[in-house]
């Protein structure tokens, strides 16, 4: 990392089992599984814009990484891939008071310039924080991020097509709003539609397959029978001709995959409705769980497991749930308190100072 956010230039080797990161308050242990999460989807977790990401003194921001059994520099070729990021504001200082305008975000696979869509993926992650924890009961927008993170890191046609989708979303809102501020015509959303069919069906199909694989997976805490049930928006000319009034009139597209849900249930009960805390959170580590299996299924490698000082959220017998599948896969784990995690053996440790 150079650069970014709080570090002005930090390398670390991560063991290919456990690595610890301790530290105290704001000493930087986030922004470390952040610069993984970016190198994984080309995306940040937490960031409301990218340049956030940025040295708040700097212009520009590097994250490399060199994924396992990777020999020789830095942006060699010999099997695995190096992955870049260059973050910038938008304009750099070339000197002689003369800004220049760049690009605000440049990907990079050994090199070589990549567009989203070809460079999510190369580095699969799981990622689970204390804000995972409101995946059960808050905003269905975080539920439909999980599934687009998940599906996005095994399916490069997933990736084109989420993409695909939400800009056409966006085109096609703006033309509503413009069919009912200035009488436009209608026509002029056919092409929209269709857009929006064959993506949205392709990402409602796949996100259905991903819903049914965790049902599937057999995991099972303390005895629970946990569920998902996919509350899915289908997209049609039928449902589109439907709502076509009420769409003019919000201006909005009231159909598609970017209105989905999905709900926890254990037995018949909806946990966000009747579920105690530890329940809903048993629910979320049952979700974590399968995300493994699912991405391992999917693409035969068993990806990198990112704990977010999670440790002090969870009651004891869920925190051994926990460290119990640390091992399984390479795993990465911040904590302010060692002693949550002072059963774990052969770690490596990483200290931060503030």
């Amino acid at each position: 990392m150079k650069d970014f956010r709080s570090f002005t230039s930090k390398a670390i080797e991560f063991s290919e089992k456990i690595t610890l990161i301790t530290g105290p308050n704001a000493s930087g242990k986030t922004n470390i599984l952040e610069s993984l999460f970016l190198l994984s989807t080309g995306r940040s977790f937490k960031a409301r814009v990218e340049e956030e990401m940025v040295n708040y003194k700097k212009d520009i921001s590097r994250v490399k990484g060199v994924l396992p059994g990777l020999t020789g520099p830095v942006g060699s070729s010999s099997g695995h891939p190096s992955l870049e990021v260059i973050l910038t504001r938008g304009m750099i200082d070339i000197g002689a008071d003369r800004p220049e305008k760049v690009a605000r975000k440049k990907l990079l696979v050994n090199g070589v310039p990549k567009r989203l869509v070809d460079f999510a993926g190369n580095f699969k992650v799981v990622l689970f924080g204390p804000w995972d924890l409101d995946l059960v009961t808050e905003s269905p927008s975080l539920r439909r991020r999980f599934l687009d993170t998940v599906l996005s890191q095994v399916d490069r046609e997933y990736r084109r097509s989420i993409l695909s989708y939400e800009k056409g979303v966006r085109q096609r809102n703006r033309l509503l709003f413009r069919i009912r501020e200035e009488g436009l015509s209608r026509s002029q959303l056919l092409f929209w539609n269709q857009l929006l069919i064959k993506n949205g069906n392709y990402i409602t199909e796949k996100r259905e397959e991903l819903i049914d694989f965790i049902n599937g997976s057999g995991f099972q805490i303390n005895g629970s029978k946990l569920k998902l049930i996919y509350d899915k928006s289908i997209i049609s000319d039928g449902r589109l001709e439907q709502y076509k009034e009420e769409e003019v009139a919000a201006a909005t597209t009231l159909v598609g995959p970017h209105r989905d849900d999905f709900i926890f249930e254990e037995g018949i009960r909806d946990l966000a409705s009747y579920g105690s805390r530890g329940e809903q959170r048993m629910g979320v580590l049952w979700l974590k769980m399968a995300e493994l299996s699912f991405i391992e299924e999917r693409t035969g490698e068993r990806p990198t497991l990112l704990l977010d000082d999670i440790f002090s959220e969870l009651d004891p017998e869920h925190r051994d749930s926990v460290i119990g599948i640390t091992k399984n896969q390479q795993t990465i784990i911040t904590t302010a308190d060692p002693r949550f995690v002072g059963e774990l053996k052969k770690v490596e440790k990483v200290e931060l100072m503030k």
